[in-house]
């Protein structure tokens, strides 16, 4: 059976589109920001002298990396209510999921960048008087970064993408507009296109931005 396609819908229906891809961007801006921070937090724990720490470190790692980011997202949303009391509204609840998920990757990321670096620049800047937050900052996490980029930038398009799953507690993120779309307008599959389109050309944007950004590292390196 053809089936006619009229994507003019989508234009009356614009304001409502519009919030959804702001949820979108909320959404996946403040994992991709959580997540960069933690995995640097506990990259570092895994790499410290103290034996705690890479007991933390680790744990953090295999805990969260090995748990379905839906299931935590519904455990945040469902069980943590019942043991607190306090039910946290659908963006809190996927935006600490989803960052905790995505920052056990990028631990590891941000990990193997740092172990990157040969241990004879760390010794010749604790020669010169740098202490350990002094060679991190001014010595290794500048190289660290230029050779994470093309990894870590694969593992943001991985949380821009993981951000649909809070259209499941309902979250006004694009996944969950188009479902409203398609049930009000009985158009699923333009309204489904429409979001495989978008999410095709936003993550076509961040590729060329990290490209640049890559180019502009390694050439000021």
């Amino acid at each position: 059976m053809g089936h006619e396609w009229d994507f003019s819908f989508l234009l009356d229906q614009r304001a409502f589109i519009i919030r959804g891809l702001m949820g979108t961007l909320r959404l996946a801006v403040t994992c991709v920001i959580a997540g960069m921070a933690l995995g640097l937090l506990f990259a570092t724990a895994r790499l410290s002298r103290f034996g705690a720490l890479r007991f933390i470190g680790t744990c953090y790692v295999e805990f969260f990396r090995n748990i379905p980011v839906l299931v935590q997202i519904f455990w945040f949303y469902f069980a943590l209510p019942i043991l607190t009391g306090m039910q946290p509204d659908a963006y809190v609840a996927a935006s600490v999921a989803v960052s905790l998920y995505a920052g056990a990757y990028l631990t590891e990321i941000f990990r193997s960048g740092i172990q990157s670096i040969e241990r004879g620049q760390w010794e010749a800047a604790r020669a010169i008087g740098f202490g350990y937050f002094g060679i991190m900052r001014n010595v290794v996490l500048p190289q660290a970064v230029r050779n994470v980029v093309p990894p870590m930038t694969s593992q943001v398009m991985e949380i821009v993408k993981t951000t649909t799953v809070a259209s499941t507690i309902a979250y006004g993120e694009m996944l969950y507009s188009a479902k409203v779309l398609s049930d009000q307008e009985f158009r699923p599959i333009e309204t489904y296109t429409a979001v495989g389109v978008f999410f095709i050309v936003m993550l076509a944007l961040l590729s060329a931005l990290s490209i640049l950004l890559e180019r502009r590292l390694h050439r000021h390196g």
